[in-house]
């Protein structure tokens, strides 16, 4: 029974990987993938193998000549190597390559906004933390590398700023949610942060208005904080911090 649990049908695959469902197909016709049949045409998925035989490329549509043997995990020097590319940006998951569209107008306001409120309270609280923004690298294990939108780096945390990264948990990690990346940053990048303990982790959706705060407790992430449209929210864990929703979206 466990193991039919966890069998998904090609379009949840296809959610799962920001990939349509066409290209699941293609590469189940192709044999790219693992798959299981479960009669005619019945195609179901285990999301964890196909990660693993996908784990030598970039996830997405089209293919570009970025590949490593897929024994082998992708890496932060891996990563040092590749080309940019205008109008993407690159992360690791877990040793898996990730590209992204870059962020929409909408996107950028709402994190500027929200940037400007945290800098003026940290600036208050904790003068020698810092806020910082994409695009700038935060590393865990060599293997993952992540771009937030926004983080926190506390004033007892100096040790984690490089000269060209960040090299360990920010205190709090803002992500800014866009059609692409809304499942990633709610799934796989919630339990790598939580994984790595950091400590806030904010979920931000221009299109639905809503603010989301959780907070580690007992290393598992519980939301403590949230609201929408208007809402005024109040931070259990930062005293004096009030966020208006209302200036993010207007």
């Amino acid at each position: 029974m466990s193991e039919n649990k966890e069998l998904i049908t090609a379009q949840v695959l296809a959610k799962a990987l920001d990939l349509s469902v066409e290209t699941i197909w293609r590469y189940t016709r192709e044999k790219k993938i693992p798959y299981i049949e479960l009669g005619s045409k019945q195609y179901r998925y285990k999301l964890a193998d196909v990660l693993r035989t996908l784990s030598g490329s970039t996830v997405q549509e089209k293919a570009v000549g970025y590949k490593i043997e897929p024994s082998k995990p992708f890496t932060y020097q891996d990563y040092l190597t590749l080309p940019e590319e205008p109008g993407y940006h690159f992360e690791i998951l877990k040793g898996i390559l990730i590209k992204e569209p870059a962020p929409n107008v909408m996107h950028q306001r709402v994190s500027r906004r929200l940037q400007r409120i945290l800098e003026d309270y940290f600036w208050e609280c904790d003068p020698e933390g810092e806020i910082f923004n994409a695009p700038l690298d935060v590393t865990f294990h060599d293997i993952t590398v992540v771009q937030p939108d926004l983080f926190y780096v506390s004033g007892a945390q100096k040790s984690i700023m490089k000269d060209t990264r960040i090299d360990g948990p920010p205190t709090l990690v803002v992500e800014v949610l866009s059609p692409s990346s809304s499942r990633r940053d709610r799934l796989q990048k919630l339990r790598i942060y939580q994984e790595v303990k950091v400590q806030h982790y904010w979920l931000v959706n221009p299109e639905e208005k809503t603010l989301e705060c959780f907070a580690l407790h007992n290393d598992t992430y519980a939301l403590v904080a949230a609201g929408m449209d208007e809402d005024v929210i109040e931070h259990p864990s930062f005293a004096g911090l009030s966020i208006a929703l209302k200036m993010l979206w207007k």
